[in-house]
C-alpha cells in the first residue's frame, strides 16, 4: 500500500513538473532584448533611423479586448487609401517589421508597424502563438477601418508566428483584408512543438504534447490545438502569397506548401533560394520585391482597377 502511494505521488509530482516547465516554455519563451533588435537592424543596413524619424508617423496604444494595450506606429508618406499591416514573429518587435514595410512604403502604401502581446511596448503576460493574438490584430484592423473609413485597400503581412497569427485571423475572424503575404509561417502550431521537442531535445512528443496541452488549457483557456493555420485555410478567400526560405531548418518549408496547396482560389508561392527562418527577405531581396509585385500586380490591382 505505502509503495502505491509512494509511486502515485512520484508520478503526480513528475506529472505536475513537467506539465509546469512545458507550459511555462510555450507560455513565457524568452524575447529578444528591444536594444538588440534595433541596433541588429540598424548594423544590418535594414533599419535607416535618420530616415525613418522623417517619415510622417503616429504613435498609438489600442486597447486590446484582454486588458492591455498595443503599441502601434502608424506610418503615412502617402496620401492614399492603401495601408498594409505588419505581424512580427515571436520573440521580435515591431522594428523588425520596418524592412518589410519600407518595402510596401516604395509602393505607395502607408504601414502599421506594431508589437504583438508580451512584445515590445505592449501589454499583456503570456505568448499564445497565434489564438489571442489574432484577436488583437482585428483590433488592429477595426481601428484603422475606424480611423481612415472603410473604403481602404487593404493587405497584411506576417512573418512567422505573425504570419500564423494573420492566417489565423483571416480563417477564423474574418477574412476582412484584400491580400495576405504569408513569410514562413507553421501550419500546425502541435506539429511545430513536435518537430522542435525532436530537433532541440529528442523528446518524445507523444507523451509531453498531451501534458502540455492540458496545463495551456487550464492556465490559459485555449488547446495547442486551436492552433492551426491550416485548419482554416480554406476559410479565406482573398488572395495569399505564401513565402519560405528552401533552408529553414526551424520551420521546415514543407509547412508552407502544404498551406499553399490548400488553399483555395487566388494564391502563389515563393520559395527562396538562400537564407534560414525568417531570412528570405534579407538575403533574396530583389527576388522578394519581384514576386511581391507580381503578386500585386496578379491579384490585387487588378481588382482594384475593376472597381
Amino acid at each position: 500500500m505505502k509503495r502505491a502511494l509512494r509511486f502515485i505521488v512520484s508520478f503526480l509530482f513528475a506529472f505536475v513538473t513537467v506539465g509546469l516547465y512545458f507550459s511555462n516554455r510555450i507560455m513565457y519563451m524568452k524575447k529578444k532584448d528591444d536594444e538588440f533588435i534595433l541596433d541588429r537592424e540598424k548594423s544590418a543596413g535594414r533599419l535607416d533611423t535618420n530616415a525613418f524619424e522623417q517619415l510622417p508617423k503616429r504613435e498609438i496604444l489600442i486597447p486590446s479586448h484582454f486588458g492591455y494595450h498595443l503599441k502601434a506606429l502608424v506610418v503615412e508618406p502617402h496620401r492614399t487609401n492603401k495601408y498594409v499591416i505588419f505581424c512580427h514573429g515571436v520573440t521580435e518587435n515591431k522594428f523588425n517589421s520596418i524592412k518589410y514595410m519600407n518595402l510596401f512604403l516604395e509602393r505607395g502604401f502607408n504601414g502599421i508597424i506594431y508589437d504583438h502581446r508580451r512584445h515590445g511596448e505592449s501589454g499583456g503576460k503570456t505568448t499564445s502563438y497565434g489564438y489571442y493574438e489574432k484577436f488583437d490584430l482585428k483590433t488592429i484592423v477595426d481601428w484603422l477601418r475606424l480611423d481612415r473609413g472603410p473604403d481602404l485597400l487593404l493587405g497584411i503581412h506576417g512573418e512567422s508566428m505573425g504570419a500564423a497569427t494573420m492566417l489565423l485571423y483571416a480563417g477564423m475572424i474574418e477574412d476582412a483584408a484584400d491580400f495576405y503575404i504569408a513569410d514562413c509561417p507553421f501550419s500546425d502550431f502541435q506539429q511545430q512543438l513536435a518537430y522542435r521537442l525532436k530537433a532541440e531535445l529528442r523528446l518524445p512528443a507523444k507523451l509531453l504534447l498531451p501534458v502540455a496541452d492540458l496545463f495551456i488549457k487550464m492556465r490559459q483557456r485555449y488547446s495547442l490545438k486551436d492552433v492551426s493555420p491550416i485548419a482554416v485555410i480554406d476559410n479565406i478567400e482573398k488572395p495569399i502569397l505564401f513565402i519560405h526560405s528552401k533552408k529553414d531548418d526551424f520551420i521546415l518549408p514543407t509547412m508552407t506548401k502544404a498551406l499553399y496547396e490548400q488553399k483555395q482560389g487566388p494564391k502563389k508561392l515563393f520559395i527562396a533560394e538562400k537564407g534560414v527562418h525568417a531570412q528570405s527577405l534579407n538575403e533574396n531581396k530583389e527576388d522578394y520585391a519581384k514576386v511581391v509585385d507580381e503578386f500585386l500586380e496578379d491579384y490585387v490591382f487588378v481588382t482594384e482597377d475593376a472597381k
